[in-house]
């Protein structure tokens, strides 16, 4: 407990900090060229940075800490999502690690030892040291748990304290290099002025407009000039930040059929009926269920919220279900009920067996030291001087803790005895001497023999999907994929601009080894496996692959089809404006059969028409004419438009310049953090071969 809880807890956290600080201090972008052909990298390498290599034995571990630190964030098992965060976290950093310290060793940017002394155990320690060393109960530095964490000879915690000073000290040299990108930064008076105009002076003015809609698609026949043209004036927007690629599949189902529901059915009411009369429950529910629920007290709102509320409300010796919810069916018995505190103020003191002879000897000092504690001896003295975790420097206090904080022995010890008590118990770190110091609230809590079944597919369902994939794939080859699912009546489905480490596909729970195959494709081929989903095989076809950069206009044609077409329509709602001649809005209005549109206190920096969509085009055309005028026609993304301003409302002057450009500086600051870091990876030569691991 105590420095090993401390260990346990906060090593993940420690060697992963300069992950999530480098993503939120730069915003870091995935401005990463994907390494092709991947198999001729190294086999071990899992990409560069500027000659710099990362290896899949460095990088590893910390994809696994940080798929640790996930799965205790946000509960459960990975999956393919959690598992991709992981490895683009854990590739951040690398590329953090390389590029910034180059650019620390360039600008002479360091953190002196004094310095590093005094973030640690000064005046002003480190963001860090206050986030791992704050008492939660007194939201104070604990400096004695700090110092006792620092001169530990434990090899483990030297270790720990090793990472911690390096992130200490990476910390730092971040906030530096942050407040010398920041400190670049200015605003001048001329755009803080600009910047307050654009937010607060108001536009009213009345419009006509013509729908890209009143002109149907049929009746406009694109030539190639028409895409060129487009694609010309918009070639910005067709930069692909990383090589991307597109694959069409088709999913067997492997879902339990109605056959198979009744076979679990039957199968949990046999079960059901055995348990009822079994001689030990606990045992029965270890063998018999899908779901390993622990065989202690649990208070209400551990389980399933469609049985939790039924199961509470049963006295002891009740028996619950069969009962369906969700995608099982729960069998219950409840073995016990009580009421038991909702959390308990405990001390020990913590023998550590190899250090004394063995566990029996353990038991023997524990016993020892129990014994002079009911004599009126210090538990707080005798802590000090015989546990060996860190909580000994506070008198062997663990504070207050609610079940399912301690390991189940400890746990038990502590919410079943009464305050005041003494218990000496085995856990998997040692043997404790326990003091029951308080205990708080009162609520029911049950032990259940608890057994859950799955309603899944059986092997018969499983084998038939199998073979209908396996055919499928047999025939796909060489022949047309989307016309052979049409004939066999399957749906085809498309994921489509999917990255190399991209942990999601649309309607694919697990999709990253269909992914790597992906990229190891040609366009064109159907992929050489079937891969397998939890409810379903699956064959795929790889039909698009997108490089990165700047996308040739074949690449983007379907893609840019609906924007040219109404390109095309407004070179002709444009020329309807012009046969209505050159009189007053109204006047236009009437010939092309619209009606004028009025808008009222319009800004600049909020280009919304209400009511019909966001025209900027319209909007910064609106902002710089003269009142009164009619315009010419504008191409907007609803329509074309032809308009006039009746007059602007100028707001006050500015009345706090400082106040104004600070909070653009703010902005603009943040900014230039993503930006300078966007600037460096832009320069460097990044090799990615994640795609390869996985």
């Amino acid at each position: 407990m105590g420095l090993m809880t401390f260990l346990r807890n906060r090593a993940g956290y420690i060697l992963v900090f300069a992950i999530g600080f480098a993503i939120v201090a730069f915003l870091v972008g995935d401005a990463i060229n994907v390494g092709k052909p991947f198999w001729a990298a190294n086999q071990k390498t899992v990409g560069s940075v500027d000659g710099n290599d990362i290896s899949i034995d460095d990088f590893g571990p910390k994809v696994e800490q940080n798929l640790n630190q996930f799965k205790q964030q946000y509960g459960g098992s990975a999956n393919a999502q959690m598992q991709s965060m992981a490895v683009d976290q854990a590739w951040n950093a690398e590329l953090a690690n390389v590029l910034l310290n180059k650019e620390y060793d360039r600008l002479g940017l360091t953190v002196s030892e004094d310095e590093l002394v005094d973030l640690l155990v000064g005046q002003n320690p480190s963001p860090l040291i206050k986030q791992y060393f704050t008492n939660p109960q007194t939201g104070q530095l604990d400096r004695m748990q700090l110092n006792s964490f620092l001169k530990s000879k434990e090899p483990q915690a030297q270790s720990q304290s090793a990472m911690l000073q390096t992130e200490v000290k990476n910390q730092t040299l971040q906030q530096k290099y942050s407040n010398l990108i920041r400190n670049s930064v200015y605003v001048t008076s001329l755009e803080a002025t600009d910047e307050y105009t654009n937010r607060n002076k108001l536009a009213n003015f009345k419009y006509v407009n013509l729908d890209y809609t009143s002109i149907p698609d049929a009746s406009v026949k694109l030539t190639d000039a028409d895409y060129s043209e487009y694609y010309d004036q918009n070639k910005a927007r067709f930069n692909n930040p990383s090589e991307t690629r597109t694959f069409e599949y088709v999913a067997f189902s492997i879902k339990p059929t109605k056959a198979d529901s009744a076979a679990v059915k039957a199968q949990i009411e046999k079960i059901a009926t055995d348990f009822k009369v079994a001689a030990n429950d606990s045992l029965f529910a270890a063998i018999n269920s899908d779901v390993k629920v622990p065989f202690t007290y649990l208070s209400k709102g551990k389980l399933d919220p469609a049985v939790d509320s039924a199961v509470f409300s049963l006295p002891a010796g009740s028996f619950y279900g069969p009962a369906l919810s969700g995608n099982s069916y729960k069998v219950i018995k409840v073995v016990s009920s009580r009421f038991s505190p909702d959390s308990v103020k405990a001390s020990h003191i913590l023998i550590d067996p190899a250090k004394v002879g063995g566990e029996e000897n353990a038991v023997k000092l524990a016993d020892s030291l129990k014994g002079l504690v009911s004599k009126g001896g210090s538990f707080a003295e005798l802590a000090k001087t015989y546990s060996v975790d860190g909580s000994k420097d506070k008198g062997g206090e663990l504070g207050t803790f609610a079940r399912g904080a301690m390991v189940p022995e400890f746990e038990n010890a502590a919410f079943d005895g009464n305050t005041g008590d003494l218990k000496v118990v085995k856990s998997q770190f040692g043997v404790h001497l326990i003091k029951i110091e308080k205990q708080i609230g009162s609520s029911k809590v049950a032990k259940l023999a608890y057994v859950e079944k799955s309603l899944a597919a059986s092997s018969k369902t499983q084998a038939a999907a199998y073979k209908a994939a396996s055919n499928f794939l047999a025939s796909a080859k060489g022949n047309d994929f989307a016309k052979l699912a049409e004939k066999d009546k399957l749906k085809l489905a498309v994921a489509d601009k999917i990255t190399a480490t991209q942990g999601f596909a649309p309607g694919l729970d697990n999709p990253r080894k269909l992914i790597q195959a992906a990229y190891a494709a040609d366009k064109g081929d159907v992929l050489p496996e079937i891969y397998t989903m939890a409810d379903a095989y699956v064959v795929a076809r790889l039909t698009d692959v997108k490089p990165k950069g700047i996308l040739p206009l074949d690449a983007v044609k379907k893609e840019i089809q609906p924007m040219v077409l109404n390109a095309a329509k407004a070179k002709l709602l444009k020329a309807k404006f012009e046969g209505a001649g050159k009189g007053s809005l109204e006047q236009i209005a009437s010939k092309v059969g619209r009606s004028v549109m009025p808008v009222q206190n319009i800004v600049f920096a909020n280009p919304i028409i209400p009511g019909v969509a966001q025209e900027n085009a319209l909007v910064g055309s609106v902002f710089g004419s003269q009142p009164g005028k009619v315009s010419n026609a504008v191409n907007g993304e609803r329509g074309v438009y032809v308009f006039t301003v009746e007059g602007f409302s100028s707001p006050a002057p500015i009345a706090n310049m400082f106040k104004q450009k600070e909070t653009m500086m703010l902005t603009l600051g943040q900014r230039s953090l993503g930006s300078a870091f966007q600037a460096l990876q832009d320069n460097a030569k990044i090799k990615d071969n994640r795609v390869k691991f996985y």
